[in-house]
């Protein structure tokens, strides 16, 4: 499983993608628990991307629960983007 942080200055959102399924939010936070997620994400080699808009966007998802579909193309460009720059693939980051 891969997962994603989107962040600003003051809010992280962080999303779990398993290749297969919508992506999720799996944590979410401001101020403080924005930067707690950040380092947990740091220690953890999970990408960061800095996107504002995209953020906010994303911590308006209730927790737990899957990207909506209008956000798909977004998070996909992002979530190809980590793939790329990692030397990955979904199907060979899963095993």
């Amino acid at each position: 499983m891969s997962g994603k942080t989107f962040y600003t200055s003051d809010i992280a959102v962080a999303l779990q993608y398993d290749g297969k399924n919508t992506p999720k939010v799996t944590a979410k936070g401001e101020g403080i628990a924005a930067r707690e997620i950040l380092a947990i994400a740091e220690k953890h080699g999970v990408p960061l991307q800095n996107q504002p808009e995209l953020a906010r966007i994303l911590a308006q998802v209730p927790l737990g629960e899957d990207i909506p579909p209008a956000l798909y193309v977004a998070v996909a460009e992002v979530i190809a983007f980590a793939y790329f720059i990692s030397g990955k693939t979904p199907d060979s980051s899963l095993s």
